[in-house]
């Protein structure tokens, strides 16, 4: 058995196979960035407009402070400072980091309004929903 392996190692044969076995493998690596990019977990592919991530968020917080006792019906809308922007980093492991839009302001209208207990109910949602500020968040009553 000794005297196989002896041989083997002596021929040059497994010297061959083990450069050529490097080579491939050193080939794939670098074939591999061209062939089939691969994703990490923190890329986000999909780009969204600051239209739609506020019209996501209005939906969400209507559902959300629909929800609430005493509320009833209601209306929300939101007010953003920028849009959503990618930036580029310099020393990090990602390329890009998203930073998404500031909420300048937030008006809730619906029908519990003028109760001073849903007002404190739904600007307690919506800040700490949105983590804003109570001076940021308006609620009025809806008009019938």
């Amino acid at each position: 058995m000794t005297d196989r392996i002896k041989k083997i190692f002596d021929s040059g044969k497994l010297r061959k196979i083990i450069i050529i076995c490097g080579i491939a493998g050193i080939a794939l690596i670098f074939l591999s960035n061209y062939i089939n990019p691969v994703s990490h977990g923190n890329e986000r592919t999909d780009v969204v407009s600051t239209e739609e991530y506020g019209k996501r968020i209005e939906s969400n917080l209507e559902t959300l402070i629909t929800h609430i006792q005493g509320v009833g019906a209601a209306k929300v809308m939101l007010t953003m400072e920028n849009s959503v922007e990618n930036v580029y980093l310099k020393d990090s492991t990602t390329k890009t980091k998203e930073v998404e839009p500031v909420i300048r302001g937030v008006l809730v209208v619906c029908e519990g309004g003028d109760d001073p207990v849903v007002v404190e109910r739904v600007t307690q949602a919506v800040t700490k929903a949105l983590d804003i500020s109570a001076a940021k968040v308006c609620i009025t009553k809806l008009s019938e």
